[in-house]
């Protein structure tokens, strides 16, 4: 559905984007990561058919953004940065001037608007300004009118940035139901919206992509892939700390600062980044040794993004 070959933006002597490549299938909600002015707006206005590439080419659903620039436009809904409308419209009113746009009228207008109106949830603001909406309700009412033409390809610039948890959670719920019908590339630096809404990601820096793929696949990249944090009360933190260093299977142990009283907190780190929870399990039971907490870590991507986009 989205073809990206050798994406380039230069600006002046600014190279924006640099060689981005990448695919998006049908049905899959693709996470665009990447620090402020790392490139993912340009590549999305690239995209859009608002900026041409300096070098490089990309195809949506077919067409050409180079050759079929209104074609393109057909294809896609286009959630922008920071939900731009016309404060002085109503909601209905901004919603039918964007259907007009599209070229509907009548009774099809009419279906449309109405539509889009119940599946972002406005129809108690229909009637409002959009000057005077909360940022959640304006960011529902720039997405109803990227749903007017039923689009199979969707593009949201950062369309959680400045919302609310309650707003974040719904806008999260309507893209999911949404990557149902259609394909859709997520521009975000929020590191949880990869495992709350995308079924892949990729992280670019500095205008070039730095790591792709699924959040489990990026998460084995982190340190703490499948570390062991384990609580014990009374006892002895360097006896520990000796014992646990000792054990074939780990490959490094830090004591982990514990605030509450007669607690000691271990972090255990495994060889290999491999599982080791039934071994250290059979440890402890060996040994008689209680704990009252034992939790195992996916990794952390705040650690992968960290690493992937100052090394670039």
């Amino acid at each position: 559905m989205i073809r990206v070959n050798s994406l380039s933006k230069n600006f002046n002597n600014l190279l924006a984007v640099d060689q981005v490549s990448f695919e998006v299938q049908q049905g899959e909600i693709l996470g665009f990561l990447g620090p402020n002015g790392a490139g993912k707006t340009t590549t999305m206005k690239m995209l859009t058919c608002f900026i041409p590439p300096s070098s490089g080419t990309a195809e949506i659903c077919g067409f050409s953004i180079l050759n079929d620039p209104l074609q393109v436009r057909t294809q896609i809904g286009y959630l922008p940065e920071s939900a731009p409308s016309y404060d002085e419209m109503l909601v209905g009113e901004f919603l039918r001037f964007v259907a007009e746009v599209r070229g509907y009228s009548g009774i099809e207008m009419k279906r449309r608007v109405g539509m889009v109106i119940e599946k972002t949830s406005l129809r108690e603001v229909e009637n409002q300004m959009i000057d005077t909406l909360s940022k959640g309700y304006r960011q529902r009412t720039c997405l109803a009118q990227a749903l007017i033409h039923d689009p199979p390809v969707l593009i949201l610039d950062e369309p959680t940035d400045g919302l609310d948890p309650n707003q974040k959670h719904e806008v999260r719920s309507l893209i999911k139901d949404m990557s149902e019908e259609r394909t859709i590339l997520i521009s975000t630096h929020i590191l949880e919206e990869v495992d709350a809404v995308c079924t892949r990601a990729m992280i670019i820096a500095n205008g070039h992509v730095v790591g792709y793929g699924t959040s489990d696949e990026l998460l084995s990249q982190s340190l703490y892939r499948n570390s062991i944090t384990l609580c014990l009360r009374n006892a002895d933190p360097r006896k520990l700390l000796d014992e646990f260093n000792q054990l074939d299977f780990v490959y490094s142990v830090e004591n982990v600062p514990d605030s509450r009283e007669g607690m000691v907190t271990m972090r255990l780190f495994p060889k290999n980044k491999e599982t080791i929870s039934c071994q250290l399990e059979q440890y402890l039971c060996t040994k008689n040794i209680t704990f009252e907490h034992f939790s195992v870590d996916r990794g952390r991507l705040d650690e992968v993004f960290r690493e992937l986009t100052t090394v670039s």
